[in-house]
């Protein structure tokens, strides 16, 4: 129990006509640390005059934490009277080094400083880019090491992400690519009753939804909804400290987590562009028959004259394409995550993001090099 005598606390004396602040008493965390006496030493300092002297000779006890309480209350200035010891202004002194820090300065806007940071971001992509073409080579080997000896392969882990992957992503993928097909088709028949061209809306549906669209809106919510779960999944193991224990155990984590992953979006995307191709048909049909009176009939016995099976052979193969990609570019942003919550938000979207990039730039590119396949 402190005494009285010990309790903190500050009078106001007059002194030749001036006023003093004379704190008594022990200020350290231990009397300060208590919200009564706390309470009754914020009144008393309160009550004291602005420019008042401060006499600290009187005090039992000053340690930083009463130094820093007085700083504060100076307005992190000197007053223009003090009265201390040489302890005692040694600690003030060593507070006010370390409570008055500089505020950085701006750097300035100039052309070399967006240059530099133009710089920062091309050699940061480079780095990403060269973590990924590792990330590629390292699948490789591991297919080769598959092929070599099956028995040994992940299959538990690659069948429990052709479900998670591929089974699960079948509704939200045939809702969309349903509502994408009528929206389709309810735009067509606006444009092609003008001309009386109805019955070309089976080859206008057919080329867009079984070559891009199909693929494409695939592609895109796997994207969305696996490789944002790959990512998190991986992210959450570098939090927990698992990959660090694969790690110390020996166990490849290429073999363990990328290729199972790799090769279960490579069989099951191909399969969900095809799910999705086909809810988008028959919403194009159901729509062409309620706008133009196309029956589903009619529409199916056109479509594979209109459509050359090479197109539906180019959508799968630029599928599986999709579904690799998503898979390298969930594992590789999912293997930077730093153990801490805030990587982990900031890996799972930058997954997202670029796997969309990536599947649109890819489908470009198979655009361009196959734009005579299938015409």
């Amino acid at each position: 129990m402190t005494s009285s005598d010990q309790l903190p606390r500050c009078p106001v004396q007059a002194r030749d006509g001036a006023q003093w602040a004379v704190p008594q008493g022990r200020w350290s965390a231990a009397e300060l640390g208590e919200r009564e006496i706390w309470r009754r030493l914020r009144a008393q300092l309160a009550a004291a005059p602005a420019g008042a002297g401060w006499d600290l000779q009187g005090l039992q006890r000053l340690d930083h934490v009463g130094a820093q309480l007085l700083w504060e209350h100076w307005g992190r200035r000197w007053p223009a009277q003090l009265q201390a010891q040489p302890a005692q202004r040694a600690m003030l002194e060593r507070v006010a080094r370390f409570s008055d820090v500089p505020a950085p300065r701006p750097e300035p806007a100039g052309l070399a400083t967006q240059i530099d940071a133009l710089g920062c971001l091309v050699i940061n992509a480079c780095r990403h880019f060269r973590s990924l073409i590792e990330l590629i080579g390292q699948l490789l080997l591991d297919t080769v090491r598959l092929a070599c000896n099956p028995r040994r392969g992940p299959w538990r882990d690659i069948s429990g992400h052709l479900y998670a992957t591929g089974a699960t992503a079948l509704p939200i993928t045939a809702l969309v690519g349903f509502l994408i097909g009528v929206v389709l088709a309810y735009l067509m028949a606006l444009q092609l009753r003008q001309f009386g061209a109805e019955s070309f809306i089976v080859n206008i549906l057919g080329i867009s939804l079984i070559r891009e669209l199909g693929p494409l809106l695939g592609a895109i919510l796997v994207a969305g909804r696996s490789g944002s779960a790959i990512t998190a999944q991986i992210g959450v193991m570098r939090v927990t400290e698992e990959l660090d224990a694969m790690q110390v155990m020996g166990i490849s984590k290429g073999f363990r987590l990328v290729l199972p992953r790799a090769l279960a979006l490579a069989v099951s995307m191909p399969l969900v562009a095809l799910w999705t191709t086909l809810a988008a048909l028959a919403g194009g049909m159901l729509a062409a028959d309620l706008t133009m009176g196309i029956t589903p009939s009619y529409f199916a016995q056109s479509l594979p004259s209109a459509v050359n099976v090479a197109n539906l052979g180019l959508a799968m193969g630029k599928s599986m394409v999709f579904g690799v990609m998503i898979a390298l570019i969930g594992c590789h942003w999912g293997l930077q995550v730093e153990p801490n919550t805030q990587s982990l938000g900031q890996g799972t979207t930058a997954s997202v993001v670029s796997s969309i990039t990536m599947v649109i730039i890819v489908d470009a590119i198979f655009a361009i090099l196959f734009r005579n396949v299938g015409f």
